[in-house]
């Protein structure tokens, strides 16, 4: 595999360029004085951002665009082999690596390396972690793996020795990575385009905590099933945290405030107790506090910078995100995509003030609504007034039969009512004669029903 040098950088080649990680690496590599240059299929925010730091961004992916004096050529797990460009690389004689490769060879520049992984949770506990190593002035350079306001987009290049990124394990990615500290959020059933069944994932997990050196440590929820089997055999050390006094770090004594906000008492066994106050909805936040409280405490940083970090922290793009109000109606955004996620959300948005609960929802990919209908149907119903959108294919063609209605004629077979629209206009036109004073809309998915939102207080 093809080694890159910090001390000499060199020219680097982006298939993809635009993606939310992808743009995120070049642009530190460029910080660190690489040449930059890559492609995307369209413009967006993201390769726009670039271009005005002057990467050359070719839009469409052609053999031409690349020539032999790139030494390296970079691309994602979503090109083919028979791309174009991938094509143009091999022929030429340009070493490749992938994305999670890159990662991980980079992950190696720094002393302290964070790897935060599960199937749920990896953007706001990233994001979380981040903004107590702000507050504490850490200078951390950070991955995310969404839009994170205050440090202006989804990177940061900071000038200490600290690395946070996001560990995912879609196509086993994580197994590149070199973790000096490693978290594992939860582990559930999900990506099974990819993986055979759950004991897959669970494997993968297990060799992603396997990569933590014995000096490191594996910060790891409890509450996984038979967790053990995921530490078993590990030279590291090893940091357990939920909601049960079992666990080295544990959450009780839980309030909500008006607003809906938690807080908590953290009880630590080797420690005592500290208490925190979060600005993010939900009880599935609190163990996303957890964990980053307790890889703050592997870095030594005060308990008045950790308060202080996770208090400040509001959430990033896309989880559990005001949008704002139209005609008294409280509009929410959430990146929700799994049945798990989905019933944090809509658990959250019980304790948020309202009067009656709408739900959006647009599925995301064939393959994951076929595989977990019946879990979606479940958990949607906590929702009062459920309205499905279209599912969004993303990288998938519909072979599978699966369609939005087949996932509204489930709800309704669980007693729930629910209703289905072929486009966003319908959607949206349906709400704004249905919605009103003092309800709370969440549009929910993975794709691009964000736009429902936006629309309806354009309107």
């Amino acid at each position: 595999m093809y080694q890159i040098d910090f001390h000499n950088p060199i020219k680097i080649y982006f298939i993809g360029i635009g993606g939310i990680s992808m743009s995120g690496l070049a642009e530190i590599l460029q910080t660190e004085g690489f040449q930059i240059s890559g492609s995307d299929r369209a413009p967006s925010d993201l390769t726009h951002m670039l271009e005005e730091r002057g990467v050359k961004v070719f839009y469409g992916q052609r053999e031409e665009n690349l020539t032999a004096e790139l030494d390296l050529v970079v691309y994602t797990a979503a090109i083919k082999s028979d791309n174009p460009e991938l094509l143009a690389a091999n022929k030429l004689g340009i070493p490749t690596l992938t994305r999670a490769e890159l990662l991980g060879q980079m992950m190696k520049n720094y002393k302290t390396p964070i790897a935060i992984s599960g199937t749920h949770g990896k953007t706001t506990t990233t994001s979380m972690l981040s903004q107590i190593l702000l507050s504490a002035d850490m200078d951390p350079t950070l991955s995310i793996g969404g839009i994170y306001k205050p440090i202006g987009g989804n990177i940061r290049v900071g000038a200490s020795d600290i690395f946070v990124t996001e560990a995912c394990e879609y196509t086993n990615s994580f197994l590149h990575f070199f973790p000096k500290i490693g978290v594992i959020l939860n582990i559930e059933e999900d990506h099974l385009d990819f993986f055979k069944d759950l004991a897959d994932i669970r494997h993968s997990f297990h060799r992603f905590a396997e990569l933590l050196p014995a000096d490191g440590t594996l910060i790891l929820n409890g509450g996984i099933k038979d967790y053990q089997e995921i530490t078993e055999g590990l030279s590291c050390r090893v940091i357990t945290y939920g909601f049960s006094p079992e666990f080295d770090y544990s959450a009780s004594d839980i309030t909500f405030d008006e607003s809906g906000f938690p807080s908590f008492l953290l009880k630590q066994k080797d420690r005592g107790e500290r208490r925190f106050s979060l600005h993010v909805h939900g009880e599935h936040n609190i163990l996303n506090a957890i964990a980053a409280i307790a890889v703050a405490d592997r870095l030594s940083l005060s308990n008045k910078d950790i308060g202080e970090g996770l208090s400040s922290f509001d959430g990033t793009d896309r989880r559990f995100e005001y949008k704002g109000q139209v005609n008294g109606v409280n509009i929410i955004d959430d990146y929700a995509h799994h049945p798990t996620e989905i019933r944090a959300t809509l658990n959250a948005a019980a304790q948020y003030p309202h009067k009656r609960l709408w739900c959006v929802f647009q599925p995301h990919t064939y393959s994951r609504t076929k595989a977990f209908m019946e879990e979606f149907a479940k958990a949607l119903s906590l929702a009062d007034e459920i309205v499905l959108a279209d599912i969004y294919a993303a990288r998938e063609k519909d072979t599978l039969g699966i369609s939005s209605q087949t996932l509204q004629e489930k709800i309704r077979s669980l007693g729930h009512s629910c209703h289905y629209f072929p486009s966003f206009d319908a959607i949206e036109n349906f709400l704004m004669k249905n919605c009103t004073k003092d309800d709370l809309l969440i549009t929910m998915g993975a794709g691009d029903v964000v736009k429902v939102g936006e629309n309806l207080l354009q309107k």
